[in-house]
């Protein structure tokens, strides 16, 4: 028996890998639907991910598509949030998930049952309309997801308590309205403050985004009009840049990516181009730039009553509202500390799911990690090797090694001055990889160019869908060769809405 803490992304493929490994999932979901960080409503609501209704996939479908399961082919490429929330909804009763969740129900605490050491078991105690229940399991997925609990450092903002307008943290926005005729300061750069940004300045006075780092920017209309992530997500490139000495690799994405804008400019450089930094996805920003509509300013130096003062600045800047785009803290309120321990925002775990320490590998975190590509994919390859463990199918190196792996990476981000964001990052077709080879689920390129030279070339040289770990191995699916074949029929099909008849009439 398994326990799956939420009924987002996480929660749904999890429950879905559970039961094609024969083992007996019950999903716990606070709120009264699936969908998580996807679902919109229209209130911020407690202990869960609160999303604006302008929000669409910063990945294209057939990159996020789970590795059995591709999008309908009339979907667009890039889907606002409605459209991927009716793509789980599809998900989950194609597979009969919702029989196994179930709704309304707060995961209150999960503890090591007295006789751990032996069975592995835990007391997972829930709360439902006031009452607590307390059940016994063999597993715990947590997949609860890590955008619910507002990072919101004040004291790093000196004279913030004499600022006399409006200010409220990200996760509180929904819509423009409020910034109406205003002078908006939007502090951090990520995905969605550039997104409030661009969205502010269509009502607002002025606008103006505070980052201290800078930040590389992506189109989602990449190379000749492609998706980003279908372009740049090859194995032949990923090949090409992990080969490479890192600041050559780096240097030649930096190459690349200046190709769209020069980002030096437009005073978005990265302080250190040579560190990993997440891209922000977003086709606006560059010509609301050049067009006055948004101002980059360097990082907040101090606030006064009505204004902002910037680094190397010497001028304030007068504001109205201002809007903390600074993230979120990753956190286990149902967890005791001793199972799994968050240290400057990074949690110790094997491989980004396993803590280290534990008797029995009986407890897994799912998706706490920022792959440079799309998030569904990659919990669900965590879920097919976490529910291989968990009978015992799979075998995890001694706890010596996985803590060697985890340490490695702390001392990362004191040797560097890291961010949590940069721990966590990583190349998402190395990580799939390699936790495909860990259940057999790898696609050999060699192989395949033995015995099936176009599907070998398509999967080496084309994008790196998920459907290629559904070629062979545990959880083989029969479709998996022409949803690969046929990937980018599925990705024209909703653009080439008009065919000129000829190019003479045109």
């Amino acid at each position: 028996r398994v326990a799956v803490v939420g009924a987002g992304v996480g929660g749904l493929t999890a429950t879905k890998c559970c039961l094609d490994e024969g083992l007996e999932p019950t999903c716990f979901e606070q709120s009264q639907d699936i969908g998580g960080v996807w679902r919109y409503t229209e209130h911020v609501e407690a202990g869960r991910a609160s999303l604006y209704p302008s929000v669409i996939s910063n990945t294209s479908k057939e990159m996020s598509a789970f590795s059995d399961f591709p999008y309908p082919e009339d979907f667009p490429v890039f889907l606002p949030n409605a459209r991927l929330l009716g793509y789980l909804r599809r998900y989950a009763e194609h597979f009969g998930l919702r029989e196994h969740i179930q709704f309304g129900t707060t995961v209150v605490s999960i503890r090591k049952c007295p006789d751990f050491a032996t069975t592995g078991q835990w007391d997972v105690v829930t709360e439902v309309d006031g009452k607590q229940t307390s059940h016994i399991f063999d597993a715990v997925m947590v997949c609860s997801g890590n955008f619910y609990e507002p990072c919101l450092p004040l004291h790093c903002f000196p004279g913030i308590e004499r600022f006399q307008g409006k200010h409220f943290h990200s996760r509180q926005y929904k819509h423009p309205d409020v910034f109406q005729g205003k002078r908006v300061l939007i502090v951090g750069m990520g995905n969605s403050g550039v997104d409030i940004a661009v969205e502010a300045s269509r009502v607002a006075a002025k606008v103006t985004i505070s980052t201290s780092r800078g930040s590389w920017l992506l189109s989602r209309v990449f190379h000749h009009g492609y998706p980003w992530d279908m372009v740049f997500n090859t194995r032949l490139k990923s090949l090409i840049r992990n080969s490479l000495p890192g600041p050559l690799s780096w240097r030649l994405i930096n190459h690349s990516v200046n190709q769209w804008f020069n980002h030096e400019n437009y005073g978005l450089q990265p302080e250190n181009s040579c560190l990993v930094r997440e891209p922000v996805l977003n086709d606006d920003l560059p010509s609301y730039i050049l067009t006055g509509r948004i101002t980059i300013k360097p990082g907040v130096k101090e606030f006064k009553q009505n204004s902002v003062v910037f680094h190397n600045c010497p001028e304030e800047e007068p504001i109205d509202i201002i809007v903390f785009c600074t993230g979120y803290n990753v956190s286990f309120p149902f967890l005791e500390e001793a199972v799994v321990k968050v240290e400057n925002k990074h949690a110790s775990l094997y491989k980004y799911v396993f803590p280290t320490h534990l008797e029995r590998p009986t407890l897994a975190v799912l998706g706490l990690i920022k792959p440079l590509g799309a998030i569904m994919p990659v919990i669900e390859m965590q879920a097919r090797w976490v529910t291989r463990v968990f009978k015992g199918l799979c075998q995890l190196p001694p706890q010596s090694v996985m803590e060697k792996e985890v340490n490695e990476k702390k001392n990362q981000v004191r040797r560097f001055g890291l961010s949590f964001d940069e721990v966590l990052k990583t190349d998402c077709l190395v990580y799939m990889d390699e936790l495909a080879s860990f259940i057999g689920a790898k696609p050999s390129v060699l192989g395949l160019f033995c015995r099936d030279p176009q599907l070998a070339f398509t999967i080496f040289f084309g994008p790196c869908s998920p459907y290629q770990y559904r070629l062979g191995g545990p959880g083989r699916w029969e479709g998996a060769r022409r949803a690969i074949l046929t990937q980018w029929d599925r990705t024209l099909k909703p653009t080439r809405t008009r065919v000129p008849t000829s190019k003479s009439s045109s």
